[in-house]
């Protein structure tokens, strides 16, 4: 659905939530996406949700599992659902582990039902396919109803990010500066502002979702290679709670000290990261959190299938701060090996 249809648009979600989201107390169920299959007439896929309400105040929307193949943040959203209790808290916290539920059940990046990426599905579509409405109720239910947004990402099976948070330059500049807030707060050892682009998702991700609504959103990547990155979960469960805590939801004294200031940097165009040239073996020559010049070579590809020529090496197009990497040594032309970020200007 385009956003222009989606603006035009008064169909309503066909997913139901069991949980009430005006009701004070702990509420804890499934948003039902019914889905008729050979094996079940009239079932529905259960999208675990959890809902912790104590009076007025600000809503944190809490989201992991967007892409299914990415741990560190659903542990981290489980840790929470078990512990979070109404009365600590001032507002609403809605929690949900595996959005992509079909992916998170199966651990893939995407959909077994429709192949389906959600965080390139947004807006959705009510009467699409499985991804497209769960990005539908999203975009129209909860994204509305909330003003801070947290969706944990990592680097999945394909990539391993040392842990950071970042968010997307808004087309408000005056939401700069809470972003850059949010993403102090979380406390990460890094945290970037990206151009979008170059396959980030864009408008199509539940970032897009959070701009179209005017509220405030923000990512994280925690580690990857398709486990659960201890640090990377450490930092999250700190970073969750330390966002509350800077949404007014959990007092200041349940504020937990981070081991030092974030980090801002920059992502921007296609020269930020590096791309296979070539189908082979991928060795990388430098791990995530190493600082790199332009020009430096970043890594080689190796053709087993023709061991007596030379490797094909990839370099660096700039300076900076190696993001992620590839994990799987089996690699193709097209496939992203790197990226990095740079220093943030003061006053950007």
């Amino acid at each position: 659905m385009s956003r222009e249809k989606l603006m035009s648009s008064t169909s309503p979600s066909r997913l139901f939530s069991e949980v009430p989201f005006e009701t004070d107390g702990k509420h804890t169920g499934f948003i039902r996406l019914f889905n008729s299959v050979h094996e079940s007439a009239f079932g529905f896929i259960p999208i675990p949700i959890v809902v912790v309400r104590n009076g007025e105040g600000p809503t944190a929307l809490l989201v992991s599992g967007n892409h299914g193949d990415e741990y560190e943040g659903q542990v981290a959203l489980c840790n929470l659902a078990r512990g979070l209790s109404p009365d600590r808290i001032s507002g609403r916290v809605i929690i949900t582990p595996m959005a992509n539920f079909p992916a998170g059940k199966a651990g893939l990046r995407t959909s077994p039902i429709d192949g389906g990426n959600l965080n390139r599905a947004f807006p959705g579509d009510p009467s699409g396919s499985v991804t497209e409405q769960i990005a539908y109720f999203y975009e129209t239910v909860l994204v509305p109803m909330s003003d801070y947004i947290c969706d944990l990402h990592s680097g999945g099976s394909s990539l391993m990010y040392v842990p950071s948070t970042l968010t997307v330059r808004p087309s408000d500049p005056a939401k700069l500066g809470p972003l850059l807030g949010m993403l102090k707060a979380f406390g990460a050892p890094y945290g970037y502002v990206s151009a979008g682009g170059n396959g980030t998702g864009g408008e199509s991700s539940l970032w897009g979702a959070a701009e179209r609504c005017g509220k405030l959103a923000i990512n994280t990547e925690l580690g990857g290679a398709g486990s659960v990155h201890a640090g990377g979960l450490r930092i999250g469960c700190r970073g969750i709670n330390n966002l509350l805590v800077h949404a007014g939801i959990l007092p200041q004294e349940d504020f937990i000290p981070v081991d030092r200031p974030t980090r801002l940097l920059e992502l921007k165009g296609p020269d930020y990261y590096v791309y296979a040239t070539e189908d082979g073996i991928f060795e990388p020559l430098v791990e995530p959190g190493d600082e790199v010049i332009s020009g430096q070579a970043a890594g080689r590809i190796h053709s087993p299938e023709t061991p007596w020529l030379e490797p094909t090496i990839s370099y660096f197009q700039r300076e900076g701060i190696v993001m992620c990497k590839r994990i799987p040594g089996r690699t193709k032309r097209g496939d992203c090996l790197f990226h990095l970020a740079s220093e943030l200007p003061s006053g950007a």
